[in-house]
This record gives structure tokens, sequence and C-alpha cells, in this order.
């Protein structure tokens, strides 16, 4: 292959000097109906009103266009978060913090978007709810027609969920709201000094 890698004229360390904070990837997974999508736009926001320069890839979004070609077997779950690893290293790259929302199943996978980037640059955030409550939210109704065979290899019904052995962060959205979650996630930035507080 006649490849060869370019070396950007501006580093990712100017572009953090730039932009006054660190950037990383917000890993979230959990269950369909955990509330991944929603934490992390509640998060983006938060950040977004600090001025922290941020934004998200949700699954479903993804789905709709970079990964419109993959459907849902294990082979396919695994291509797809590898396209997503290599997206949020660009925008990691970039200066930026990125926020992904993917259910994620399988730890293997997770683990090698985390080999992608550098120590500190990979923050898993396990959105932790039981599959009962998820099952009760249902937002999009899929639970329902998992449970009734119209859809196969759903996660947490006929397809396994692989739980975080440890991550940076576990938030519970069963017990506490997204306010809550996303107060708990910025202050773990700041703690981290990726960002800095108000």
């Amino acid at each position: 292959m006649n490849i060869v890698w370019h070396h950007e004229s501006v580093t990712k360390a100017e572009r953090r000097q730039r932009n006054h904070h660190h950037s990383c990837v917000l890993w979230f997974t959990g269950l369909s109906g955990s509330g991944k999508s929603t934490l992390a736009n509640a998060v983006a926001k938060e950040l977004f009103q600090r001025g922290i320069q941020n934004y998200v890839l949700d699954g479903d979004n993804i789905r709709h266009g970079l990964n419109s070609d993959l459907g849902f077997s294990p082979e396919d779950r695994t291509e797809n978060i590898r396209r997503i690893g290599e997206v949020a290293k660009l925008f990691v790259d970039s200066g930026q913090i990125v926020l992904t929302a993917f259910i994620s199943p399988f730890r293997q996978d997770r683990e090698l978007v985390r080999q992608k980037l550098e120590q500190d640059e990979f923050i898993e955030i396990y959105v932790r709810c039981p599959l009962e409550q998820c099952e009760k939210r249902d937002p999009k109704g899929l639970y329902k027609k998992a449970r009734n065979g119209e859809i196969r290899e759903f996660t947490g019904i006929d397809s396994p969920y692989e739980e975080p052995l440890s991550p940076e962060l576990i938030v519970e959205t069963d017990r506490y709201s997204i306010e809550e979650c996303t107060e708990q996630i910025i202050s773990y930035l700041q703690k981290q000094n990726f960002i800095k507080g108000v």
C-alpha cells in the first residue's frame, strides 16, 4: 500500500493549550434505555456553557450515516465500535472532548478503543441501570419488540452485555437524576484537571 501517515502542523498539545482544557473520550456504555444519550447530551451542554470544545457521537445518529452499512451481528457490532474509536481519536487529536453514547456491549471492543488512545484519554463511564428499569422506560419500544421476537440479537435479552470491570466512573441513573449524574462527571473531570472549575 502506498499510504504514508502525514503529521499535523499543529500538535494535539498546542490545540489543548489553545482550548484551555484536556481532550479525551467520555465513553458512555450501558444497556439500551439506561440513559446514555440523555446523559451524554446533558454533560455536553454543561461543557459547552463552560466554553469547552466538545461533540457527541450518538449510536443511532452514527448508524444513520457512517455505519449505515452495519447490522447487529457480533462482527458488525465490533466493527461499529472500531470505527467509532477511530473517529473519537480524531476528535481527541483535534483538542476536543468527545462524548460517545453506544451500548458497546463487549469488553474486548471497548478495550481496543482504549488501546488506540493515550493513558489519560479514555474515560469509561458505565451508565448502570437494572434491566427491568430499562425495560420499563423502553423509550424506543425495542425491548417489547425483542421480547416478541421481532428483533434478534438484542443486548440484555438474547445477546449479552458485559459490564465494565474497572470503569473510571459508574453513574446510576435509576438512583440519581440526570442533573446529579452530570455533576458527578463534571466533578471527575475537574478533579483530574481535565477542565477548570467554575
